[in-house]
């Protein structure tokens, strides 16, 4: 197993990270590492997620496993079919004692492929601290309007 974590303090409050997560309509416009998610964010659902470690990009379609409004999403994928290259996304958020919130993004990955994903591992790790840089940013921007 290979867990890639990722968090950063943004100074708003958690309902109005939550907001930006949630628009996923929104995620072309500010999101570098994951530029497409489409489907209902409730748990069970299928959903299309289109990220880009790196230089190219890929398409999964992960089932959402456990849902909180305004603190939590998890789903999971895999690629073609189970053990081979399975992932366990989660996108965390808790408020912090200043009024802001703690974003963290964590994926575990498990399957035979890991040892020869290194490279794709690690644009992945880059990935996660862009969107989430990226999230503070687009949080920051909408509180200014």
């Amino acid at each position: 197993m290979r867990t890639i974590e990722h968090t950063i303090d943004i100074p708003a409050p958690t309902s109005e990270v939550w907001d930006v997560l949630a628009a996923t309509d929104q995620y072309g416009v500010w999101n570098p590492f994951m530029p497409r998610l489409d489907g209902v964010l409730e748990t069970g659902t299928r959903l299309a997620v289109t990220i880009r470690p790196g230089k190219r990009s890929m398409t999964f379609k992960p089932t959402v496993v456990a849902l909180e409004r305004g603190r939590l999403v998890r789903w999971q994928g895999r690629l073609i079919v189970r053990g081979i290259f399975d992932g366990e996304h989660e996108l965390r958020l808790s408020p912090t004692p200043d009024g802001g919130t703690r974003f963290t993004q964590t994926e575990k990955f498990t399957g035979l492929l890991i040892p020869l994903m290194r490279g794709t591992l690690h644009d992945t790790e880059r990935g996660f601290a862009a969107m989430n840089q990226a999230l503070y940013e687009r949080t920051l921007a909408l509180r200014s309007r």
